[in-house]
């Protein structure tokens, strides 16, 4: 699957947030509801409008994301 199938990002919605394509749900919302716990079950009943594959178009994003982020260290002395 490829996530750029089915989240976009554009300005006129949500910010410029990634969301679900014909939707304002934010990937970011997506994925903090799994983290509380819900099930994908619980979301596409409150979500109608959601697929399975739009939830996982989700976490391959945040995947994409975090894959890309870069972290440095920095040495820090005691004040």
């Amino acid at each position: 699957m490829n996530w750029r199938d089915r989240i976009i990002v554009d300005p006129a919605i949500l910010l410029g947030k990634p969301v679900v394509k014909g939707t304002r749900l934010a990937v970011e919302f997506i994925i903090e509801i799994l983290a509380q716990g819900w099930t994908e079950e619980e979301i596409l009943d409150n979500y109608p409008g959601l697929t399975r594959e739009d939830i996982q178009a989700c976490l391959l994003y945040a995947s994409t994301v975090l894959k890309g982020e870069r972290v440095y260290a920095f040495a820090m002395t005691e004040a």
